[in-house]
């Protein structure tokens, strides 16, 4: 029987999660207060439709929440969502998610307060959105940054072009080079498909790669690349909605952040909430002003408007104007499939990183951590090997892993492998595998 889902709010962040559950065949019922909207979806999804209020209990009735193995509160009012999940708890579903704007929820002892409620996650894309463009200007080099296990594994991305040393050449050539013992390429994207490399496949201009690596070994991957880590020391935000805020919260502390915003209240507001930001009131779509603020002077520039192309213009511009690091929020989906011919360095997408979140308590298997990639159809999957069975038993290579998937790395304890075929699986090891859709099946039949 498939696994009943509940989600209350079809605007974006709704609708973005019904898609990707649709395609995992579960059985999804949408809440809205709004006709349009629910048309819209039962248009283009194959999902129920309920019309009426998240917090009425004769809604969530009708929604079927008693039976629900999750519901998922993701609308825009923040006291629906936590109305709603509590009365969906109380109706019988097994798990609740609400999605909130006020991040002192999600500090320290405070997040016991919603679990005695009955809710048992809260999500802030906003605050995964800061924590991902934290730690990609931390590491500045590369368009994607994933860590796994607090960063005992990284997996990273960049663009390769005619002028590195890796293009046209196989991979199997390259395992001469001794960083490979602690480093390995693990997926390429190449005109828009994924590509699960094997040792004949050749690297060619304009390859997107993938490399895995321990943390201590990340380094290796800017030599391999014939790149050297830059330091960033200035960043210019430019949106002053609660994207823009979080953001310059988390980086003010570590780095010389500007923030240019065209309300002049807004400017006012954020000045007393960003001790250590200076606010600027003004055009950000006037280069001249930011050029004037100091924009040629920059090493990183964060476009977080609400609008995706006015994001990916001034990422292009600050990019013309000499800045190292371009980062821009992108909102809309065909923008986030050409994400790396645009030129822009790094997307980021809030729909994405939340249902990344979600995700991860969907899974059969043992499944810790969930991490799509933009403009990717491939993910890396978090797996624990909980118990002795085939997975134990035989090396990699006699697994019959399909050929959709590569165990990209494996964390045992505090020790952390990249595996090759003669690798064999132990319980209680953490395996991360980089998945394709079509290879969903075979693997949660092999973990679970």
């Amino acid at each position: 029987m498939a696994m009943h889902i509940v989600i209350a709010g079809a605007g974006d962040m709704g609708y973005h999660l019904a898609e990707q559950l649709s395609y995992d065949n579960k059985d999804i019922t949408l809440i809205d207060t709004e006709r349009e909207v629910l048309d819209y979806v039962s248009s283009k999804l194959d999902v129920l439709t309920v019309l009426g209020d998240a917090t009425s209990i004769e809604v969530l009735k009708r929604a079927n929440v008693d039976h629900a193995s999750m519901v998922l509160a993701v609308t825009t009012s923040e006291k629906t969502n936590i109305v709603a999940a509590v009365l969906a708890k109380q109706l019988g579903a097994k798990r609740v998610m609400a999605r909130v704007r006020n991040h002192s929820y999600l500090h320290g002892d405070n997040i016991k307060y919603f679990e005695n409620l009955g809710i048992d996650n809260l999500i802030s894309p906003t605050m995964l959105c800061s924590r991902e463009i934290f730690n990609l200007i931390q590491n500045s080099s590369f368009t994607e940054v994933f860590d796994f296990e607090g960063g005992k594994l990284n997996v990273v991305g960049v663009t390769l072009d005619q002028s590195n040393p890796l293009v046209n050449q196989r991979i199997m050539d390259m395992s001469t080079n001794p960083i490979f013992d602690d480093v390995r390429i693990i997926a390429i994207l190449r005109d828009q498909k994924t590509l699960i490399p094997r040792g004949s496949t050749i690297i060619r201009n304009q390859d997107h790669v993938f490399f895995i690596s321990t943390k201590k070994h990340t380094h290796s991957i800017l030599q391999l690349i014939g790149q050297e880590k830059r330091e960033i020391k200035n960043v210019m935000i430019i949106g002053g909605d609660d994207m823009a805020l979080t953001t310059a919260l988390k980086l003010e502390n570590h780095y010389r952040v500007t923030l240019v915003n065209k309300d002049k209240d807004r400017c006012k507001w954020l000045a007393e909430n960003l001790p250590n930001t200076l606010v600027i009131n003004g055009d950000y779509k006037n280069v001249e002003l930011l050029v004037e603020e100091g924009l040629e002077q920059m090493d990183a520039f964060l476009a977080l408007t609400d609008s995706s192309e006015t994001n990916i213009i001034t990422s292009l511009t600050a990019k013309n104007h000499g800045v190292y690091k371009t980062i821009a929020h992108v909102d809309t989906r065909e923008y986030i499939h050409i994400s790396h011919s645009i030129g822009v360095d790094s997307l980021i997408n809030k729909k994405l990183v939340a249902a990344n979140e979600v995700s991860r308590y969907l899974r059969k298997g043992s499944v810790e951590a969930v991490s799509g990639i933009y403009g990717v159809d491939a993910e890396f999957v978090q797996y624990s090997v909980c118990k002795s069975n085939r997975l134990t038993k035989y090396t990699l290579k006699d697994l019959h892993f399909p050929d959709s998937a590569i165990v990209a790395g494996v964390i045992r304890g505090e020790e952390v492998f990249i595996p090759d075929g003669d690798f064999q699986l132990q319980v209680g090891d953490k395996a991360i595998v980089l998945a394709l859709p079509q290879a969903k099946g075979s693997l949660e039949k092999l973990f679970h």
